[in-house]
């Protein structure tokens, strides 16, 4: 595959990833196989939990399906060690909805989602350049609810959203990462930040 011109409709893109990110393939035909692979390789060696198996792969096809329903083309998951734990993240691929007929400028994007912020929301609106061009990055934080602590209790997850538009259509790629881990956010957003820097378009 081999970059294209900006002004040429891509075929597909190309994404760089760290060692131990797992790819699930969205599309129905795919999807339960891609599933079935990683809950396989997660349960290696472990045969005395069928119980927690199947609840992995019963949430992962769930997951993947509802992404599908939106839009996704995939979805990759953090398997990546830090110690004894897994550091929890996501990254899933959308083809946006077309909402326009002509393709709408990064910095008119950038404005409209930072009006359309949730009120007491204040996420972080810019227009960055990525290897396939100008896009819109927006890091948000949310709150959300911590049942081991009680229902009065929350904890922030942190999500860096890149709105890429992609080449001869009006159409933009969506990339969105997100990760429960508040304290390591600044680290794992420079992280999403390397990845989405990544992107290019293939003929």
């Amino acid at each position: 595959m081999t970059p294209i011109e900006n002004d040429t409709a891509p075929a597909d893109y190309r994404l760089l990833l760290p060692d131990g990110w797992f790819r699930i393939l969205l599309d129905p035909d795919a999807r339960n196989r891609s599933v079935d692979a990683l809950v396989e390789r997660q349960f290696n060696g472990i045969d005395n939990a069928p119980h927690l198996k199947e609840e992995l792969r019963t949430d992962l096809r769930r997951r993947a399906a509802k992404a599908y329903r939106s839009g996704g083309i995939e979805l990759y998951l953090s398997l990546q060690e830090a110690g004894p734990f897994t550091v929890p993240a996501s990254l899933l691929v959308t083809l946006a909805p077309l909402r326009h007929a002509e393709p709408l400028p990064p910095e008119d994007l950038a404005r409209a989602l930072a009006a359309e912020a949730e009120p007491g929301e204040t996420p972080e609106v810019s227009v960055e350049e990525v290897a396939a061009g100008a896009a819109v990055r927006v890091r948000r934080r949310t709150e959300q609810p911590s049942p081991e602590s009680g229902a009065s209790a929350e904890h922030a997850s942190v999500s860096v959203e890149y709105h890429v538009p992609v080449p001869g259509t009006a159409a933009f790629l969506l990339l969105t990462f997100s990760t429960p881990l508040e304290p390591i956010a600044d680290a794992m957003a420079g992280l999403f930040d390397a990845i989405a820097g990544s992107l290019t378009w293939t003929e």
